[in-house]
């Protein structure tokens, strides 16, 4: 199961200028968490609402699971997306991989690691999986040009059975694509923005290739459906983004993420586009400008501890750090005791998941404090069931904090002009007057 521990937050911790009093403020905002949740789940079945990844736990793997055993030859696959096209499956990878492919994500368009995937990868064995719901995402369309130009030299007509294409069901330019020449194809739900996809298609297929257990994955989302559609008592979703919402309040404008784990080293990275792309907004649904939006922060214990640590504890007192931990250990290394050193004596006979689990508590007590508020979210372990939990519960915080915040958590128009600037440079038809625009200003790619 999944817990949150707010101790470390409340005023009798970390005082009343910058902690809260918990269980008043939780009490006192009750009818407002009750409007949330009850305006979400009316809009849950509204295609224009983008809630679809709300039902994404509900569906069948087995697609996805035959399409991998069909193609068992594969031994590397070769992920072609950016943003949320590759950060979920990124994420989960490390933690969850089993003996599966290994999966290779070319998520910039820097030329020279991608020659360098191109040259390391056998295309005999190599599946490349392009995923871009429009089919004009420029990242992602170059580096796929490149890589079936990689196939056809090396494959020649086989190059087909070698691409599988993630898209929207019946728009976008890859569609018509996928169709004439016959290419396995999978699709996005259209009600399903990228930073919420990881459980379609966007994020399964990868991970099913590398080993790892959809059901598992699938099931723990759907427990924290459950929570989440849940009395706000028992609604973990919605006490953590009134945690985030009344940090906000006290100034506290930075929230860190630090998973106690290197094998979710990866995960901050997923938190900060979900949290910034979907909270980070200029005007509110009045169309009152706000500009408000949590800068969320990446972390790693007990690595970080040793460089941002310094800054968390003694900086400005602008941050909420959350921190994950996880119960039990899959396979602990317990220290030996050895002759000449006896001055480490307090760590023989210890385990590495002791002084992990230790290093994690102290420094919560340290940041408390120094009136740092810290809230912590406890896995009981780490596996597909708990981290699919953790992932559709931050989705659910999201989306609470955007009821709290009055903006839509489901747009990203500030990305917008960046890639229609984009376009114009790179002299795409239609952007005429934009690339103009930019020639005045003197902006050359």
């Amino acid at each position: 199961m999944i817990r949150v521990d707010f101790a470390n937050i409340d005023s009798g911790r970390v005082g009343p200028d910058r902690g809260v009093e918990w269980e008043r403020e939780l009490e006192a905002a009750a009818g407002k968490l009750e409007e949330a949740r009850l305006a979400l789940l009316a809009r849950q079945d509204d295609p224009e609402a983008m809630l679809g990844w709300v039902r994404l736990p509900e569906a069948d793997p087995e697609k996805i699971n035959a399409y991998v055993r069909a193609n068992s030859w594969v031994s590397d696959l070769l992920v072609l997306g950016i943003g949320g096209s590759a950060l979920g499956a990124k994420a989960l990878a490390p933690a969850l991989a089993g003996s599966g492919a290994r999966l290779h994500f070319a998520d910039n368009v820097e030329p020279e690691p991608v020659a360098a995937l191109l040259d390391l990868l056998n295309p005999e064995t190599t599946l490349v999986n392009v995923i871009s719901k429009s089919g004009t995402t420029a990242e992602t369309m170059a580096v796929f040009l490149l890589a079936l130009e990689w196939l056809r030299r090396n494959l020649g007509d086989e190059w087909r059975s070698h691409v599988v294409v993630t898209t929207d069901p019946k728009k976008g330019i890859l569609r018509p694509f996928a169709e004439k020449h016959g290419l396995a194809t999978f699709a996005v739900p259209p009600d399903v923005g990228g930073r919420f996809s990881v459980f379609s298609p966007v994020g399964l297929l990868p991970l099913a290739f590398a080993g790892v257990d959809l059901d598992g994955l699938l099931a723990g989302a759907g427990e924290a459906n459950a929570s989440a559609r849940a009395e706000i008592s028992e609604n973990l979703p919605a006490q953590t983004a009134l945690a985030q919402h009344l940090a906000w309040r006290k100034g506290q404008r930075i929230s860190v993420l630090m998973p106690y784990s290197s094998r979710l080293s990866l995960l901050p990275a997923w938190f900060v586009q979900l949290h910034a792309e979907s909270l980070g907004k200029a005007y509110d649904r009045h169309g009152s400008r706000v500009h408000v939006g949590p800068t969320p922060l990446a972390a790693v214990g007990a690595t970080d501890q040793h460089s941002q640590v310094q800054l968390f504890r003694e900086g400005p007192f602008d941050k909420l750090v959350v921190f994950v931990r996880h119960r039990a250990a899959d396979r602990d290394l317990v220290l030996p005791a050895e002759e000449g050193l006896e001055d480490l004596a307090y760590l023989f006979g210890k385990s590495l998941f002791q002084l992990l689990s230790a290093e994690a508590a102290a420094t919560a007590h340290a940041l408390a404090a120094a009136r740092r508020p810290s809230y912590t979210i406890y896995l009981d372990r780490i596996d597909a069931f708990h981290l699919g939990w953790l992932l559709q519960h931050l989705m659910w915080q999201t989306a609470y904090l955007g009821e709290l915040f009055d903006i839509n958590a489901f747009d990203q128009p500030g990305v917008e002009l960046g890639k229609r600037y984009t376009y114009a440079l790179m002299g795409r038809p239609g952007y005429e007057k934009l690339a103009a625009e930019l020639e005045a200003a003197g902006v050359k790619p």
